[in-house]
Protein backbone atom coordinates (compact mmCIF):
# COMPACT_ATOMS: atom_id res chain seq x y z
CA UNK A 1 0.00 0.00 0.00
CA UNK A 2 1.17 3.60 -0.64
CA UNK A 3 2.91 5.28 2.08
CA UNK A 4 1.21 9.13 2.18
CA UNK A 5 2.59 12.11 4.03
CA UNK A 6 1.00 15.83 4.10
CA UNK A 7 3.54 18.40 5.50
CA UNK A 8 0.92 20.78 7.02
CA UNK A 9 3.43 24.25 6.89
CA UNK A 10 1.16 26.66 9.17
CA UNK A 11 0.74 30.02 8.32
CA UNK A 12 3.52 30.03 5.53
CA UNK A 13 1.21 31.38 2.67
CA UNK A 14 1.15 34.74 2.17
CA UNK A 15 0.93 38.05 -0.60
CA UNK A 16 3.37 39.44 -3.05
CA UNK A 17 5.82 42.03 -1.27
CA UNK A 18 7.61 45.06 -2.79
CA UNK A 19 10.68 44.47 -1.04
CA UNK A 20 10.90 40.93 -2.26
CA UNK A 21 10.18 42.48 -5.76
CA UNK A 22 6.92 41.56 -6.06
CA UNK A 23 7.21 37.33 -4.83
CA UNK A 24 5.49 36.40 -1.81
CA UNK A 25 8.16 34.96 0.88
CA UNK A 26 7.50 31.22 -0.48
CA UNK A 27 8.51 32.48 -3.91
CA UNK A 28 11.35 34.41 -2.91
CA UNK A 29 12.81 31.80 -0.06
CA UNK A 30 14.57 28.57 -1.58
CA UNK A 31 13.22 26.09 -1.27
CA UNK A 32 14.04 22.96 -3.60
CA UNK A 33 11.84 20.52 -1.88
CA UNK A 34 8.98 22.36 -1.94
CA UNK A 35 9.30 22.34 -5.96
CA UNK A 36 10.28 19.36 -6.49
CA UNK A 37 6.62 17.89 -4.71
CA UNK A 38 5.30 20.65 -7.32
CA UNK A 39 7.32 20.13 -10.11
CA UNK A 40 6.68 16.09 -9.88
CA UNK A 41 3.48 16.58 -9.39
CA UNK A 42 0.18 18.80 -9.57
CA UNK A 43 -0.96 21.47 -7.85
CA UNK A 44 -4.10 23.10 -6.91
CA UNK A 45 -5.82 25.06 -4.14
CA UNK A 46 -7.98 24.54 -1.28
CA UNK A 47 -10.05 27.31 0.68
CA UNK A 48 -9.83 26.43 4.08
CA UNK A 49 -11.36 29.21 6.06
CA UNK A 50 -14.93 29.09 5.12
CA UNK A 51 -16.87 32.58 5.92
CA UNK A 52 -18.97 32.30 9.09
CA UNK A 53 -15.95 30.62 10.93
CA UNK A 54 -13.14 32.07 12.70
CA UNK A 55 -10.42 32.45 11.24
CA UNK A 56 -8.51 30.32 13.44
CA UNK A 57 -6.09 27.22 12.53
CA UNK A 58 -8.43 24.71 14.51
CA UNK A 59 -11.05 25.41 12.07
CA UNK A 60 -8.15 25.24 9.25
CA UNK A 61 -6.75 22.10 9.65
CA UNK A 62 -10.38 20.91 11.07
CA UNK A 63 -10.66 21.58 7.04
CA UNK A 64 -7.72 19.89 5.65
CA UNK A 65 -8.49 16.85 7.34
CA UNK A 66 -11.70 16.77 6.09
CA UNK A 67 -13.95 17.93 8.34
CA UNK A 68 -16.40 20.69 7.51
CA UNK A 69 -16.60 22.99 9.84
CA UNK A 70 -20.09 23.54 9.21
CA UNK A 71 -20.86 20.03 10.19
CA UNK A 72 -18.12 19.87 13.26
CA UNK A 73 -16.29 22.83 14.35
CA UNK A 74 -17.59 23.20 18.30
CA UNK A 75 -14.04 25.62 19.04
CA UNK A 76 -10.61 25.70 19.19
CA UNK A 77 -10.92 25.14 23.69
CA UNK A 78 -12.11 21.73 23.66
CA UNK A 79 -9.65 20.70 21.31
CA UNK A 80 -6.46 21.92 23.15
CA UNK A 81 -8.20 20.24 26.48
CA UNK A 82 -8.62 16.95 24.59
CA UNK A 83 -5.27 17.14 23.72
CA UNK A 84 -4.14 17.87 27.38
CA UNK A 85 -6.19 15.04 28.54
CA UNK A 86 -8.75 17.63 30.12
CA UNK A 87 -12.09 16.20 31.24
CA UNK A 88 -14.47 17.78 29.72
CA UNK A 89 -18.05 17.05 31.72
CA UNK A 90 -21.61 17.64 29.78
CA UNK A 91 -21.72 21.45 31.45
CA UNK A 92 -17.98 22.55 30.87
CA UNK A 93 -17.07 24.74 28.96
CA UNK A 94 -13.66 24.63 27.53
CA UNK A 95 -11.77 28.03 26.72
CA UNK A 96 -8.22 28.93 25.09
CA UNK A 97 -6.41 30.62 27.78
CA UNK A 98 -3.55 33.08 25.77
CA UNK A 99 -1.14 34.59 28.19
CA UNK A 100 -0.51 37.97 26.35
CA UNK A 101 1.32 41.07 26.53
CA UNK A 102 -0.38 44.28 27.45
CA UNK A 103 0.53 48.24 28.03
CA UNK A 104 -2.10 49.86 29.48
CA UNK A 105 -5.54 49.81 27.23
CA UNK A 106 -3.35 47.92 24.59
CA UNK A 107 -2.88 44.59 23.37
CA UNK A 108 0.83 44.41 22.56
CA UNK A 109 1.53 40.45 21.67
CA UNK A 110 -0.61 37.47 21.86
CA UNK A 111 2.34 35.58 22.96
CA UNK A 112 3.24 37.17 25.49
CA UNK A 113 6.53 37.55 24.21
CA UNK A 114 6.74 33.85 23.01
CA UNK A 115 7.10 32.92 26.98
CA UNK A 116 8.54 29.78 27.76
CA UNK A 117 6.84 26.48 28.80
CA UNK A 118 8.57 26.68 32.38
CA UNK A 119 7.55 30.75 33.37
CA UNK A 120 4.22 30.09 31.99
CA UNK A 121 3.37 27.27 33.94
CA UNK A 122 4.91 28.83 36.90
CA UNK A 123 2.12 31.45 36.24
CA UNK A 124 -0.74 29.58 35.89
CA UNK A 125 0.04 27.53 38.71
CA UNK A 126 0.36 30.44 40.92
CA UNK A 127 -3.57 32.02 39.63
CA UNK A 128 -4.60 28.54 40.32
CA UNK A 129 -3.76 28.90 43.48
CA UNK A 130 -4.22 32.77 44.06
CA UNK A 131 -7.37 32.37 42.37
CA UNK A 132 -9.08 29.01 42.51
CA UNK A 133 -12.66 28.54 42.93
CA UNK A 134 -15.37 26.25 41.71
CA UNK A 135 -16.75 28.28 39.04
CA UNK A 136 -13.53 27.27 36.95
CA UNK A 137 -10.25 25.25 36.39
CA UNK A 138 -6.94 26.64 34.83
CA UNK A 139 -4.93 24.01 33.02
CA UNK A 140 -1.11 25.22 32.02
CA UNK A 141 -0.22 23.96 28.11
CA UNK A 142 2.72 24.68 25.54
CA UNK A 143 3.97 28.50 25.97
CA UNK A 144 0.94 30.93 26.24
CA UNK A 145 -1.46 28.36 25.29
CA UNK A 146 -3.62 27.51 27.88
CA UNK A 147 -6.88 26.42 29.04
CA UNK A 148 -9.48 27.60 31.00
CA UNK A 149 -12.59 24.86 31.78
CA UNK A 150 -15.87 26.69 33.43
CA UNK A 151 -17.95 24.68 35.25
CA UNK A 152 -21.51 24.38 35.53
CA UNK A 153 -24.86 25.49 34.00
CA UNK A 154 -24.86 29.57 34.57
CA UNK A 155 -22.04 29.57 31.71
CA UNK A 156 -22.05 28.92 27.83
CA UNK A 157 -20.69 29.00 24.81
CA UNK A 158 -22.38 31.73 22.96
CA UNK A 159 -19.98 34.30 23.24
CA UNK A 160 -18.47 36.75 20.95
CA UNK A 161 -14.70 36.93 21.48
CA UNK A 162 -11.65 38.51 19.97
CA UNK A 163 -8.69 36.15 18.66
CA UNK A 164 -5.55 37.96 20.34
CA UNK A 165 -3.60 37.44 17.27
CA UNK A 166 -5.96 39.51 15.48
CA UNK A 167 -5.94 42.47 18.31
CA UNK A 168 -2.47 42.92 18.95
CA UNK A 169 -2.03 47.04 18.36
CA UNK A 170 -5.47 47.37 19.55
CA UNK A 171 -7.57 48.58 22.48
CA UNK A 172 -8.48 45.75 25.16
CA UNK A 173 -11.56 47.85 26.12
CA UNK A 174 -12.91 47.34 22.63
CA UNK A 175 -12.08 44.20 22.23
CA UNK A 176 -13.82 42.53 25.56
CA UNK A 177 -16.37 39.63 25.53
CA UNK A 178 -19.90 40.26 24.93
CA UNK A 179 -22.76 37.57 24.63
CA UNK A 180 -24.04 36.36 21.38
CA UNK A 181 -27.41 36.31 22.78
CA UNK A 182 -29.89 37.54 25.36
CA UNK A 183 -29.51 34.34 27.31
CA UNK A 184 -28.76 34.77 31.00
CA UNK A 185 -26.08 32.42 30.96
CA UNK A 186 -24.09 34.59 27.51
CA UNK A 187 -24.70 37.67 29.74
CA UNK A 188 -22.96 36.04 33.23
CA UNK A 189 -20.31 34.41 31.39
CA UNK A 190 -19.29 37.51 29.71
CA UNK A 191 -19.63 39.21 32.75
CA UNK A 192 -17.57 36.64 34.56
CA UNK A 193 -14.31 36.44 32.49
CA UNK A 194 -14.15 39.70 31.80
CA UNK A 195 -14.06 40.42 35.43
CA UNK A 196 -11.63 37.47 35.42
CA UNK A 197 -9.16 39.27 32.84
CA UNK A 198 -9.16 42.33 35.21
CA UNK A 199 -9.09 40.43 38.75
CA UNK A 200 -6.29 38.56 37.60
CA UNK A 201 -4.19 41.31 35.79
CA UNK A 202 -2.71 42.75 38.83
CA UNK A 203 -0.83 39.42 40.00
CA UNK A 204 0.31 38.67 36.22
CA UNK A 205 2.00 42.41 36.52
CA UNK A 206 3.25 41.67 39.87
CA UNK A 207 4.68 38.41 39.46
CA UNK A 208 8.43 38.23 39.87
CA UNK A 209 8.95 36.50 36.52
CA UNK A 210 7.11 39.12 34.69
CA UNK A 211 8.78 41.67 36.62
CA UNK A 212 12.38 40.31 35.17
CA UNK A 213 10.76 39.93 31.71
CA UNK A 214 11.28 42.88 28.89
CA UNK A 215 8.10 41.40 27.21
CA UNK A 216 5.51 40.47 30.32
CA UNK A 217 2.91 37.57 29.79
CA UNK A 218 0.93 39.85 31.99
CA UNK A 219 -2.63 39.55 30.79
CA UNK A 220 -5.17 36.51 30.66
CA UNK A 221 -7.29 36.18 27.16
CA UNK A 222 -10.50 34.00 26.46
CA UNK A 223 -11.38 32.92 23.42
CA UNK A 224 -12.98 30.23 21.10
CA UNK A 225 -14.71 28.41 24.17
CA UNK A 226 -16.76 24.92 23.25
CA UNK A 227 -18.06 21.62 24.34
CA UNK A 228 -16.41 18.27 23.12
CA UNK A 229 -16.41 17.80 19.15
CA UNK A 230 -17.75 14.51 18.14
CA UNK A 231 -15.55 13.27 14.84
CA UNK A 232 -15.98 10.52 12.27
CA UNK A 233 -13.04 7.99 12.55
CA UNK A 234 -10.42 9.09 10.04
CA UNK A 235 -9.52 5.46 9.24
CA UNK A 236 -13.59 5.02 8.96
CA UNK A 237 -13.80 8.01 6.72
CA UNK A 238 -11.23 7.00 4.17
CA UNK A 239 -11.02 3.76 4.11
CA UNK A 240 -9.40 2.00 6.55
CA UNK A 241 -6.28 3.97 6.67
CA UNK A 242 -4.06 4.15 9.46
CA UNK A 243 -2.92 7.60 10.25
CA UNK A 244 -0.77 9.56 12.82
CA UNK A 245 -0.45 13.30 13.55
CA UNK A 246 3.08 15.12 14.32
CA UNK A 247 2.47 18.32 16.31
CA UNK A 248 4.21 20.85 19.06
CA UNK A 249 0.76 22.31 19.36
CA UNK A 250 -2.48 20.79 21.41
CA UNK A 251 -4.79 22.01 18.98
CA UNK A 252 -3.38 19.44 16.05
CA UNK A 253 -3.13 16.56 18.51
CA UNK A 254 -6.97 17.62 19.84
CA UNK A 255 -8.15 17.40 16.75
CA UNK A 256 -6.27 13.70 15.85
CA UNK A 257 -7.16 12.35 19.30
CA UNK A 258 -10.85 13.00 18.28
CA UNK A 259 -10.76 11.40 14.44
CA UNK A 260 -8.96 8.81 16.29
CA UNK A 261 -5.40 9.01 15.14
CA UNK A 262 -2.43 8.42 17.19
CA UNK A 263 -0.62 11.30 18.33
CA UNK A 264 3.34 11.56 18.15
CA UNK A 265 5.22 13.77 20.54
CA UNK A 266 8.77 15.13 19.47
CA UNK A 267 10.72 15.73 22.46
CA UNK A 268 12.30 19.52 21.25
CA UNK A 269 8.86 20.56 19.12
CA UNK A 270 8.33 23.80 20.45
CA UNK A 271 5.84 25.53 17.96
CA UNK A 272 8.25 27.96 17.24
CA UNK A 273 11.66 28.37 15.10
CA UNK A 274 13.81 26.64 17.63
CA UNK A 275 11.90 23.62 17.35
CA UNK A 276 13.33 19.83 16.36
CA UNK A 277 13.11 20.18 12.61
CA UNK A 278 15.04 17.19 12.13
CA UNK A 279 13.39 15.21 14.80
CA UNK A 280 9.95 16.15 13.72
CA UNK A 281 11.28 14.54 9.94
CA UNK A 282 12.45 11.64 11.54
CA UNK A 283 9.68 10.67 13.28
CA UNK A 284 7.50 11.14 9.82
CA UNK A 285 10.27 8.25 8.51
CA UNK A 286 9.45 6.30 11.82
CA UNK A 287 5.92 6.53 11.80
CA UNK A 288 5.47 5.39 7.91
CA UNK A 289 6.87 2.23 9.07
CA UNK A 290 3.86 1.37 10.77
CA UNK A 291 0.84 4.14 9.50
CA UNK A 292 -0.20 4.63 6.08
CA UNK A 293 -0.46 8.36 6.76
CA UNK A 294 1.14 10.73 8.51
CA UNK A 295 -0.32 14.58 9.49
CA UNK A 296 3.08 16.56 9.98
CA UNK A 297 2.42 19.85 11.10
CA UNK A 298 5.05 22.51 11.45
CA UNK A 299 3.58 25.75 13.71
CA UNK A 300 7.33 28.24 12.67
CA UNK A 301 6.57 30.09 9.83
CA UNK A 302 2.61 31.33 11.15
CA UNK A 303 4.82 32.35 14.27
CA UNK A 304 6.69 34.55 12.27
CA UNK A 305 3.78 35.94 10.27
CA UNK A 306 2.34 37.24 13.43
CA UNK A 307 5.12 38.90 14.53
CA UNK A 308 5.43 40.93 11.40
CA UNK A 309 8.74 39.66 10.85
CA UNK A 310 9.63 38.94 6.97
CA UNK A 311 13.41 37.63 7.28
CA UNK A 312 12.56 35.70 9.92
CA UNK A 313 9.33 33.62 8.07
CA UNK A 314 11.84 33.31 5.18
CA UNK A 315 14.11 31.36 7.42
CA UNK A 316 11.55 29.31 8.98
CA UNK A 317 10.52 28.04 5.27
CA UNK A 318 13.68 27.55 4.33
CA UNK A 319 14.49 25.71 7.48
CA UNK A 320 11.08 23.62 6.31
CA UNK A 321 12.31 22.49 3.25
CA UNK A 322 16.24 21.64 3.79
CA UNK A 323 15.76 20.45 7.98
CA UNK A 324 12.34 18.98 7.03
CA UNK A 325 11.31 17.76 3.54
CA UNK A 326 14.69 17.69 1.89
CA UNK A 327 15.12 14.76 5.45
CA UNK A 328 12.31 13.04 4.32
CA UNK A 329 12.77 12.34 0.39
CA UNK A 330 16.10 11.81 1.74
CA UNK A 331 14.99 8.93 3.67
CA UNK A 332 12.16 7.58 2.21
CA UNK A 333 14.13 7.41 -1.47
CA UNK A 334 12.95 4.44 -3.91
CA UNK A 335 9.99 3.94 -1.59
CA UNK A 336 6.17 4.62 -3.20
CA UNK A 337 5.45 7.85 -0.79
CA UNK A 338 3.17 10.03 -1.74
CA UNK A 339 3.65 13.65 -0.79
CA UNK A 340 1.79 16.78 -0.24
CA UNK A 341 2.68 20.21 1.35
CA UNK A 342 0.52 23.15 1.86
CA UNK A 343 -0.83 25.41 4.39
CA UNK A 344 -3.76 25.66 6.49
CA UNK A 345 -4.21 29.39 5.80
CA UNK A 346 -2.57 32.67 5.04
CA UNK A 347 -1.12 35.22 7.57
CA UNK A 348 0.19 37.89 5.42
CA UNK A 349 3.51 39.17 6.93
CA UNK A 350 1.99 43.01 6.76
CA UNK A 351 -1.10 42.50 8.39
CA UNK A 352 -0.02 39.72 11.01
CA UNK A 353 -3.70 37.75 10.90
CA UNK A 354 -4.94 35.37 8.93
CA UNK A 355 -6.81 35.63 5.84
CA UNK A 356 -9.40 33.92 3.89
CA UNK A 357 -7.32 33.46 0.82
CA UNK A 358 -7.37 29.82 -0.96
CA UNK A 359 -4.15 28.39 0.04
CA UNK A 360 -1.33 26.37 -2.72
CA UNK A 361 -1.79 22.41 -2.89
CA UNK A 362 1.24 20.58 -4.15
CA UNK A 363 0.63 16.58 -4.39
CA UNK A 364 2.88 14.04 -6.08
CA UNK A 365 2.51 10.24 -6.06
CA UNK A 366 1.80 7.63 -8.29
CA UNK A 367 -1.48 8.50 -9.05
CA UNK A 368 -0.87 12.33 -9.46
CA UNK A 369 -0.92 13.41 -13.14
CA UNK A 370 1.71 15.71 -13.57
CA UNK A 371 0.94 18.84 -14.95
CA UNK A 372 2.42 22.19 -15.78
CA UNK A 373 3.44 23.82 -12.46
CA UNK A 374 6.82 23.55 -11.69
CA UNK A 375 7.25 25.53 -8.27
CA UNK A 376 5.54 25.58 -5.33
CA UNK A 377 3.93 29.28 -4.49
CA UNK A 378 0.75 31.11 -4.25
CA UNK A 379 0.71 32.20 -7.91
CA UNK A 380 1.20 29.32 -9.74
CA UNK A 381 -1.22 26.21 -7.68
CA UNK A 382 -4.19 28.31 -8.84
CA UNK A 383 -3.18 27.48 -12.27
CA UNK A 384 -2.68 23.90 -11.79
CA UNK A 385 -4.68 20.94 -12.98
CA UNK A 386 -6.17 20.11 -9.56
CA UNK A 387 -8.35 23.26 -9.11
CA UNK A 388 -9.96 24.01 -5.79
CA UNK A 389 -10.91 21.24 -3.69
CA UNK A 390 -13.25 21.45 -1.31
CA UNK A 391 -14.55 20.03 2.06
CA UNK A 392 -13.09 16.30 1.97
CA UNK A 393 -12.20 16.24 -1.62
CA UNK A 394 -8.78 17.52 -1.10
CA UNK A 395 -7.83 14.43 1.66
CA UNK A 396 -9.54 12.12 -0.54
CA UNK A 397 -7.37 13.38 -3.53
CA UNK A 398 -3.74 13.22 -1.17
CA UNK A 399 -5.32 9.21 -0.18
CA UNK A 400 -5.99 8.29 -3.59
CA UNK A 401 -9.76 7.49 -1.96
CA UNK A 402 -11.86 9.51 -4.47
Amino acid sequence: MTKTILILTDGMADEPLPELGGKTPVEYANTPNMDAIANEGACGTFLSLPSGYPTSSDVANMSVMGYPPEEFYTGRGPLEAVSQGIEIGPDDIAWRCNLVQADGDMLIDYSGGHIDDADAHVLIDGLKQEFDCAEFTLYPGVSYRNILVLHGKDFTEKIKYAKPDDSQGKPISENLLHPADDSPEAINTAQYLNDLMSRTRGYLENHHINKSRAEPANLLWFSSPGRRPKLPSFKEKYGNVRGAIISAVDVIFGLGICAGMDVIKVPGATGFVDTNYEGKADAAVRALESYDFVYLHIEAADECSHMGDLELKIKAIEDIDKRVIARLRDQLQGQDVTYAVLPDHPVPVHLRIHTRDPVPVAICGKHIIRDHCRIFSETVAPTGTLGQFKRDELMRKILNCD
